[in-house]
């Protein structure tokens, strides 16, 4: 595993800054841009001592593979990949009903970041993804994310389906959106404690990840689209729980 990662984008940069300070190794900005919110996270970095490098663009544009820096990237030290291990520490810590999101297969590194952003603004206690066959923490997922992949814990675990299976024995409730699935989710209480499994870009749940959820639902479509983009219907189905548990 590498010992450094790059973060980049005003957002993710400032958060890790807020959370994590220890973490970072040195941090490149954009040459001659004056950028309030830029000028204000150099600020904070030089406070810390970490030390800040001036590029040109060009240099910028090639350290970010052309994906949008906003002006800012950091080298820090790679973050602890959670697991299965971590997942009982935060649920014992809850004084609430547990409030989780399984992703199954979503590889497109935008739609987990949406993902996380959206989990994160919804109060989720942590996202669930399988170690293979899915997105990991690049980049790009920290930028989509805004901060929120600093903040929210995601959970890499060998055997979804065990990990599911452990889950309903601690009486977590677990809805898996399917479009086949007769049930609609502004029908469904979801209000005790429970994970939504939302599935892979076109493909939806996988069959055994399907078999292991309580109960299947979907959201009602009335146009001529068949499915909406998976962070899209993550952020809805979310929210109603949100909608609910209020």
């Amino acid at each position: 595993m590498s010992k450094s990662e790059l973060l980049y984008g005003i957002h993710a940069v400032d958060a890790l800054l807020e959370k994590q300070p220890e973490r970072f190794i040195e941090v490149y900005a954009l040459k001659g841009r004056d950028d309030e919110r830029l000028n204000s996270i150099i600020a904070k970095l030089n406070e810390w001592g970490i030390s800040v490098q001036l590029m040109h663009r060009k240099s910028m544009d090639e350290k970010s593979q052309g994906e949008q820096h906003q002006g800012i990237i950091a080298r820090v030290k790679a973050a602890k990949v959670l697991t299965d291990n971590d997942l009982d520490p935060i649920l014992n810590e809850l004084d609430e009903p547990p409030f989780l999101l399984i992703l199954d297969g979503v590889t497109d590194p935008h739609n987990l970041g949406a993902c996380l952003r959206s989990a994160d603004a919804a109060g989720v206690h942590a996202v669930i993804i399988p170690k293979d066959n899915s997105a990991s923490l690049t980049p790009v997922v920290r930028k989509v994310a805004c901060g929120a992949a600093e903040s929210m814990p995601l959970i890499h675990v060998t055997n979804l389906a065990r990990t599911m299976r452990a889950l309903q024995d601690k009486g977590i409730w677990i809805y898996g959106t399917a479009g086949e699935a007769t049930q609609n989710i502004y029908d469904c209480k979801l209000e005790s404690g429970m994970a939504l499994a939302m599935g892979a870009e076109g493909k939806g749940l996988r069959r055994l990840t399907r078999e292991h959820c309580d109960e299947l639902i979907k959201l009602p479509m009335a146009g001529a689209v068949s499915s909406l983009n998976v962070s899209v219907a993550t952020g809805i189905c979310l929210f109603e729980v949100v909608r609910q548990r209020r």
